[in-house]
């Protein structure tokens, strides 16, 4: 896979998060942050195991990992579980639009805590392709925003927790058979989850049976196939690009919202859909001419 297929199913990716994000917020008029975050992604599991049984056999290894890819994979599972959770739980206090300008800062993140760990400089035109993408997640989020509430911080949380992910999974993936990589995180992140949820949430079966078509799309779907797509994307291009593409969310969220929801767009939000275009553009397009730019 060439990095431009890759990138392509990253932005796949950020068409099914966009979805997704309507059955997350939706499903907290019943079901708590924790157990819901758990929840689904125990059937984002339970719906990738079956191919990653397939990929051992056919890679002629064990399913499970060893030590050293458990301990990774532990990792990864953490962080995953944490960022959302941090999400769900901030949309129980902010709005829709603070939530998603604010989960949009890892799209800023991302290259600055790859600068920060691996002392890794991306590509010079990253940094304004990310400031481009975050001040059209900004714009298409309708340019309000005062003041910062607990959800907030919340969410903010999850954007910086979100980043260190997206940079972790990018050293990890590639010593890794993806499907096993996604299975294993789910796995861990649904176990978080329902531990978690049992200490400090009320946990019963008929929140999760009222939440059920929402736990099935946000577990199954933007779970399940979105996540374990990023773990194969994100083999073959690097952290900041995978970000940038990623921040789609917001657009297709918009888009989804307009189409099931009956929610119109201003001109604000077409600019902030064109400057995520536009970022997305750049950062294919020019590394990619740069390159192909004969010698003197």
């Amino acid at each position: 896979m060439n990095r431009a297929s890759a990138n392509l199913l990253l932005l796949i990716t950020g068409a099914i998060w966009g979805g997704g994000f309507i059955a997350q917020a939706t499903a907290m008029d019943s079901i708590g942050p924790v157990l819901f975050t758990g929840i689904r992604f125990l059937a984002a599991a339970l719906a990738v195991l079956p191919f990653a049984i397939i990929e051992a056999r056919r890679a002629g290894a064990p399913l499970l990992p060893d030590g050293g890819q458990w301990a990774r994979f532990a990792l990864l599972g953490t962080l995953l579980f944490s960022s959302l959770a941090a999400q769900q739980i901030g949309l129980l206090t902010t709005s829709v639009t603070n939530s998603g300008f604010l989960t949009g800062l890892y799209v800023v993140l991302t290259p600055v805590i790859g600068v920060a760990l691996w002392r890794f400089w991306p590509h010079p035109v990253v940094w304004p392709a990310a400031l481009m993408a975050l001040a059209g997640i900004a714009l298409l989020s309708g340019g309000a925003f005062t003041g910062l509430s607990r959800g907030d911080w919340w969410t903010i949380l999850c954007a910086a927790l979100w980043a260190c992910h997206v940079q972790f999974l990018g050293r990890f993936v590639g010593n890794a058979r993806p499907l096993q990589l996604a299975c294993s995180q789910f796995f861990i992140c649904g176990i978080l989850g329902i531990a978690i949820a049992s200490a400090v949430e009320t946990v019963a079966w008929s929140m999760i049976t009222a939440s059920a078509t929402e736990i099935l799309f946000a577990g199954v779907i933007s779970g399940g196939l979105a996540f374990t797509i990023q773990a194969i994307a994100q083999r073959h291009t690097t952290a900041p690009q995978a970000a940038i593409f990623m921040s789609s969310e917001a657009l297709f969220a918009a888009l989804f919202g307009a189409l099931f929801l009956g929610e119109r767009m201003g001109a604000t939000g077409l600019a902030g859909c064109a400057l995520i275009f536009v970022a997305m553009l750049s950062v294919e397009l020019i590394p990619m001419m740069r390159r192909q730019r004969p010698a003197a």
